[in-house]
């Protein structure tokens, strides 16, 4: 059975993340994409330059139009901007009976900010809605209100206290590490496992944190143990991204190439 897999999120025009990145990870991790847009942003590789969010009243709307009549079998949780946006998704999404991955989606790439300062704090507070939360080191800092980790020590200490918030489980990604590798850390309460990986010399990561929260979902929805299912997802990206210079989108940072298995040995 294909699982039928909700994304929650903001829409990028460019492709890169987003919605639009959303619907390509979970196609291709055998998933069928449903999307529910939060905001409208105006950006492109090389930035943010403008956001207009969705009424609270119709990401509601969207939700239940879809679970009056869809079976749902995972939501993946991106970008909510705002306060009432939070409030509205976690009553939308509460009582479904799937597995839920929450990426804390707080600022772009750019640096744009595309969770307002206000809206931490009500996010904090739907972190047990979630059966696994994907924060990367600036988005665990914010959630803390501590300095961002720079090292493992501070990466295992960080991932037991978004736990003690409440998270079933935390996907730490540690891209933002200095150094060769780029580790991820996967803390279920009951143990800690380091997922290990090798840094790519690319500026093509645009809307990697969106694809690898997909494709968990995804993998989540075809029913596989999250400790299967996180190092899956982070191999799919590690993919994505070593391909993504097969593509040719835009002057700054560029797209992961998420089809990269179904293109491969084809030519324009």
């Amino acid at each position: 059975m294909i699982p039928n897999i909700l994304s929650i999120a903001g829409s990028d025009p460019s492709g890169g993340a987003g919605i639009q990145a959303d619907i390509k990870a979970i196609s291709a991790s055998g998933g069928y994409a449903m999307a529910v847009i939060t905001a409208l942003t105006a950006q492109n590789t090389r930035g943010v330059t403008a956001v207009e969010m969705v009424s609270s009243d119709m990401v509601s709307a969207q939700i239940k139009a879809l679970r009056d009549d869809i079976r749902i079998d995972a939501v993946k949780i991106g970008m909510l901007g705002t306060a009432a946006i939070v409030r509205a998704v976690a009553d939308g999404v509460s009582g479904v009976d799937a597995p839920i991955v929450l990426d804390p989606v707080m600022v772009a790439k750019s640096g744009a900010r595309l969770l307002r300062a206000d809206a931490v704090a009500a996010l904090r507070e739907v972190l047990p809605l979630a059966s696994v939360i994907t924060p990367n080191l600036p988005e665990a800092a914010d959630l803390l209100h501590a300095p961002e980790a720079t090292s493992r020590d501070d990466m295992e200490r960080q991932a037991e206290a978004l736990l003690a918030l409440g998270a079933k489980a935390v996907l730490l990604k540690g891209g933002h590490l200095s150094g060769i590798d780029c580790p991820d850390l996967l803390a279920t309460g009951a143990e800690l496992i380091w997922l290990p990986g090798a840094r790519h010399t690319t500026q093509k990561t645009h809307g990697t944190g969106c694809t690898l929260s997909s494709a968990l979902a995804t993998f989540l929805g075809r029913r596989l143990p999250l400790g299967e299912a996180a190092p899956k997802a982070k191999a799919y990206v590690a993919e994505a991204i070593a391909h993504a210079d097969a593509l040719t989108v835009g002057m700054g940072n560029g797209p992961t190439h998420h089809f990269y298995a179904f293109t491969q040995g084809h030519t324009s």
